[in-house]
């Protein structure tokens, strides 16, 4: 190779300036990535024969032609100029990302031609295109690129040097990355501005250098990625693309699909047929798009019959039924093959998808369920076909199933789960004019809602009825109500169910309610007193099937039949807001005994402040607030509020002035440990996807354990925090939005037809330190299958209280309009490739229409701020931020937490080690943070293997830890790849060995600290604390105990995620054949030591804090 194409994938310390001639020959541009291509005069003379013309014709939005370029580049300024307009439910400017603007998509893939196989490939890539050439020394110049007729090598245009010697052949390739992975990329001063789904690298030559390229989209990228896969995994066989192309999986398939239907056996059928046979074998596709797609292939064979051929018939399904995105990760995951067999597909689930104990024979069940031809089926292969029907079924969805089961903890305090809740269920409409109506609880039940409200007036005939006291025309009798509650209770959810009872009913009537609901109910209501020498209420497992009634209570020590009690009113606090005597006091009402028996767990209080009820209030004693007495206590005492809801129930409910039935934010309130936020049902919108998304988890049951860190007696935590959470592991979300899938025109619009231009905006909830957005580009006039190719990062500081939404908007300038979302808890999204079920705006799912999504969560169990992704996630000693406690100011229990510093320092630094050694070998591996340690392997093993495929380098088991040997002499750089990984293992040896030391002197610091928590009082008083002092020294004991507990936990994580990698080392390595040495005895030694490994595991798990 006559030019050095690139820097060194592994360059030395000090690089030396390009010489003078490589600098007349790469005469830099301006280093600006939207800088105009202007290259019309340089493209003169350029090569342009039967290929390029080809490829004009496929891809008429490309960089193919120069005469493009100044208008798109205009049309880019004028979209950058474009005002972006807020398009969710997130208020807080400061979290989010900055110049992130409405844009169009001017991507080089028009929906009218797709790229569904090797040979679309090598035609784009032998038309050319311009591609960005990024060096190391932070300069980047627009080339453009060819492939040669005889494929064999690639070249680039201009060049001062020969044209012969501008160029790189095929067979000095060794691999082809896409994404920001080399050393070029991460140590480029331009490197933020660079699209990580645009980067594509070349390595090359003995020494893998890289050639370092940025296309002008994410689709072009995966063309010229995919294309030279190809070309390097075939360098050795003659191709012949046209006969490759025609002797596919999918078209012999085809073929036997077309004679089945061609009952005269003539070759030909009608086009009628034809339509038919594709919307059978796709419904999603709509019939004039198929009838066009005959037209325009009969068109360019000058036909002017209505008869398609089989030929015609294939090419007219593979153009309409190929998702390019799905056909690129086929092809890289098959290793450039067009079907994914057995192994393949092992990988990929393993590898990418983060399915654990997966064998051949599952991987062959799943071929034998979506394959689409029978072939397939009985050879065990995958075409593109059945491989999107895999990856649009259910067992890819982005829900983790798990989570559809119960998976939480359900026996402790009812006090410490949030609970799903209704406000006024018997309304469908508004809170002034709507009606009563049954269907309001049978919605509820329906939908797992574990707190339902009946306001209970006086009827007629001495029976009392459910009703809006404001719209008396249609009140539901309460007996009905009540068998209709009994009937539907546990339908959805076996926990307890909670009735908030709205009295308003005379003494008489009470009685007639009692008899009800014990005759109807029976042994399901729950009315046992509560016992004085319990602190916490019952746990939901205890509590299961039964119906519990929230409402006034009469003193237990007096023996009176009835008596007064103040009127929990909505209804009145809307007439008092609305009225001149909004200050005067709540009214009083008269509860008869019977009624008053019938609460037990759930008597309603009046919240005077935080003070008097930590003092004064029962366990079974609960508060409801209004919204605005909720906001602003959250505000002012957020620490407060949630140490209150670690021992009682709070009920918040919406503002008397929500008149239209909108809701609130239920965030606002779980992040204070609020358990009962009432929404109303009957509304749907953005703050109702939350609430519905949230109660998915475990299992839908309608309750959701609130995270340790807000349940835990001694622990400190404010909604309020700025940046991370004492005692928890921030994680860095990755989404790459991919495509969309069957978009419907949104309901209502009118103004531009049929035509839609999708976008997608990405929402995270959570505390406000987590709540951000960011959004995709536009893409023009796509609904069928729009490309979006776009990643993001979010850190989340707060993971058990975080949620995502997804929303696709229709970009409309008069204003955007809501096609579908979906809202999901991070906790329960699945990693690797996932299709999203949109739904709709009142929150059904709507059939076909789904997101093309890539989810990894990195930093799970590891410490450390998580760093951009241009710095790889890696922490320097100097620059580590470490948790500090603080000091209370109480001697003697500041001198029990000094002796816990230094431990905490050794287990961050432990974490940070081995994560800084696994950013390492995955750095020189040439893959990205996110990538699995199985990947690794699977990467390194094709570099460390001779001509002859002899591994040049075997596994080793020393004291149970997987070490790669050397097998002879090793180029430089492989001998760098090594070394990174010995460093790993180092790391990871040092932490499993010396993390149970560690972990118990930091456990033993925060028992001694605990011994003084009953004693804070009166160790603050001798020490001359009160008032405010006081508080914040028993504010910082709390905070420095929540430090301990998260950090001694976070080791014990990090420690069972370093075995749980040796084990998936251990087995990369024998699958990959890095163990073979020739004897049984060496892989019986292997098997032993991954024994050795699980035992450890297990063995340390037993009797650990």
């Amino acid at each position: 190779m006559a030019e050095a194409a690139g820097g060194r994938e592994q360059p030395a310390a000090g690089r030396a300036p390009p010489d003078a001639a490589h600098r007349a020959e790469e005469e830099p541009e301006p280093p600006s990535l939207d800088a105009p291509a202007a290259a019309a005069g340089r493209r003169r003379g350029r090569r342009s024969g039967v290929s390029a013309v080809g490829a004009a014709e496929r891809f008429p939005g490309g960089s193919l032609g120069p005469a493009a370029a100044p208008d798109t580049d205009a049309c880019l300024l004028e979209a950058a100029k474009a005002t972006p307009r807020r398009s969710s439910i997130i208020k807080d400017p400061s979290n989010q990302k900055c110049g992130r603007k409405k844009t169009v998509s001017f991507s080089s893939m028009p929906s009218e031609k797709k790229i569904s196989s090797a040979s679309d490939c090598i035609s784009f890539m032998q038309a050319g295109c311009e591609l960005k050439k990024v060096r190391p020394n932070s300069r980047i110049y627009n080339r453009f690129f060819t492939l040669d007729p005889d494929l064999q090598a690639l070249r680039w245009e201009p060049s001062k040097k020969d044209l012969e010697k501008a160029k790189l052949d095929i067979s000095a390739i060794k691999e082809i990355r896409l994404g920001k992975n080399t050393e070029t990329f991460r140590n480029n001063g331009l490197a933020d501005q660079i699209s990580e789904d645009c980067a594509l690298s070349v390595i090359h030559g003995e020494n893998y250098e890289s050639l370092d390229l940025v296309a002008n989209s994410a689709d072009v990228a995966n063309i010229w990625v995919s294309g030279l896969r190809y070309l390097v995994s075939r360098s050795k066989q003659p191709l012949d693309l046209m006969e490759s192309s025609h002797n596919t999986p999918r078209f012999a398939w085809l073929k036997t699909v077309f004679e089945a239907a061609d009952v005269d056996g003539n070759g030909i059928m009608l086009e009628d047929t034809s339509v038919e046979l594709i919307k059978k074998l796709n419904p999603t596709l709509k019939e004039s798009k198929i009838r066009l797609k005959f037209k325009e292939i009969q068109k360019s064979k000058e036909k002017l019959t209505t008869r398609v051929t089989k030929e015609e018939f294939c090419e007219a399904f593979s153009e309409l039924c190929t998702r390019p995105e799905v056909y690129f990760l086929l092809v890289q995951i098959s290793k450039n093959k067009e079907y994914l067999d057995a192994n393949d597909l092992m990988l990929f689930l393993e590898a990418e998808q983060g399915v654990t104990h997966i064998t051949e024979e599952m991987c062959l069940d799943i071929i034998r369920r979506y394959e689409l031809s029978q072939e397939g089926r009985l050879k065990g292969f995958l075409a593109i076909d059945g491989f999107t029907q895999y990856l649009l079924s259910p067992e890819c969805d982005i829900f983790d199933p798990e989570h559809k089961k119960i998976v939480q903890d359900m026996t402790q305090p009812l006090s410490h789960y949030y609970i799903n809740a209704s406000h006024n269920t018997y309304l469908i409409e508004d809170q002034l004019r709507g009606p009563a109506d049954i269907n309001g609880y049978v919605r509820a039940l329906k939908m797992s809602c574990r707190s339902i409200e009946l306001d209970v007036c006086d009827g007629p005939d001495n029976e009392p009825i459910i009703c809006n006291r404001n719209n008396m025309t249609s009140p539901l009798a309460f007996r009905n109500v009540i068998e209709v509650i009994n009937k539907l209770a546990f339908f959805a959810s076996e926990y307890p169910l909670i009735l908030c009872l709205g009295n308003h009913c005379s003494v008489q009537q009470q009685k007639v309610m009692v008899q009800h609901m014990k005759r109807i109910f029976g042994n399901k209501l729950y009315t046992e007193a509560p016992l004085s020498s319990e602190v916490y209420l019952p746990s939901p497992e205890k509590l299961k099937m039964k119906i519990i009634v929230k409402g006034k209570k009469l003193p237990c020590d007096q023996d009176i039949l009835e008596g007064e009690v103040t009127d929990e009113d909505e209804e009145a606090e809307i007439s008092r807001r609305l009225s001149e005597d909004f200050s005067r006091e709540p009214k009083l009402i008269w509860l008869c005994r019977e009624l008053s028996d019938l609460v037990s767990l759930c008597k309603s209080v009046q919240y005077k402040d935080f003070e008097t009820s930590m003092k004064a209030q029962n366990y079974w004693e609960m508060c409801s607030f209004s919204e605005a007495e909720a906001s602003r206590i959250a505000n002012e005492y957020p620490e407060d509020f949630v140490n209150y809801n670690k021992k009682f129930l709070s009920r918040v409910y919406p503002s008397a002035m929500r008149i239209d039935s909108s809701n609130l934010n239920p965030q606002d309130f779980w992040n204070c440990g609020c358990q009962i936020v009432a929404m109303n049902y009957q509304t749907p919108g953005p703050m109702m996807d939350l609430h519905t998304g949230w109660f998915l988890q475990n299992g839908g049951c309608g309750y959701v354990l609130r995270p340790s860190v807000m349940r835990d007696e001694v622990s400190y935590f404010s909604a309020n925090t700025k940046g991370i959470v004492p005692g928890v592991s921030p994680q860095v979300l990755h989404v790459k939005i991919i495509s969309g899938q069957n978009f419907p025109k949104p309901k209502g619009a009118c103004a531009k037809g049929d035509v839609i231009d999708p976008y997608v905006c990405i929402e995270i909830h959570g505390i406000p330190a987590d709540c951000t957005e960011q959004r995709t580009k536009t893409v023009q006039q796509n609904s069928d299958n729009p490309i979006f190719d776009e990643s993001f990062e979010f850190q989340i500081n707060l993971p058990e209280l975080a949620m995502i939404r997804f929303v696709v908007l229709d970009d409309d300038y008069i204003g955007d309009e809501f096609i579908g979302q979906y809202t999901i808890p991070l906790e329960c999204l699945q990693p690797g490739y996932r299709h999203i079920p949109l739904r709709s705006f009142v929150g059904d799912i709507m059939e076909h229409v789904t997101l093309f999504v890539h989810i990894a969560i990195t930093n799970r169990s590891g410490g450390g701020k998580a760093q951009k992704r241009s710095l790889s996630v890696r922490i320097g000693k100097k620059a580590r931020e470490y948790t500090m406690l603080r000091n209370t100011g109480l001697k003697t229990i500041d001198d029990i937490f000094k002796l816990a510093v230094h431990p905490l320092r050794e287990a961050t630094d432990m974490r940070e080690n081995m994560q800084n050694a696994m950013v390492s070998v995955k750095e020189l591996c040439g893959l990205p943070p996110i990538a699995s340690l199985k990947q690794c392997i699977l990467t390194l093993s094709s570099r460390l293997v001779s001509s002859d495929n002899a591994p040049s380098v075997t596994l080793c088991m020393k004291d149970a830890f997987p070490y790669l040997e050397p097998l002879g002499t090793m180029p430089d750089v492989q001998k760098k790849v090594l070394a990174a990984y010995d460093l790993m293992i180092q790391e990871s040896r040092v932490l499993i060995e010396t993390a149970d030391i560690t972990h118990d002197k930091i456990v033993q610091c925060q028992k001694a600290g605990m011994e003084f928590h009953e004693e804070l009082h009166n160790l603050g008083t001798k020490e001359g604390l009160k008032g405010r002092k006081l508080s914040k020294a028993i504010e910082s004991f709390a905070w420095n105990i929540t430090v301990l507990k998260g950090q001694g936990d976070l080791l014990k994580n990090a420690k069972n995620e370093a075995l749980e990698n040796m084990k998936q080392i251990q087995l990369a390595c024998l699958s990959c054949g890095l163990s073979k040495t020739g004897s049984g005895h060496a892989d019986a030694k292997s098997k032993r030591c991954l024994e050795a490994i699980q035992e450890k595991d297990t063995g340390d798990e037993n009797g650990r804090l």
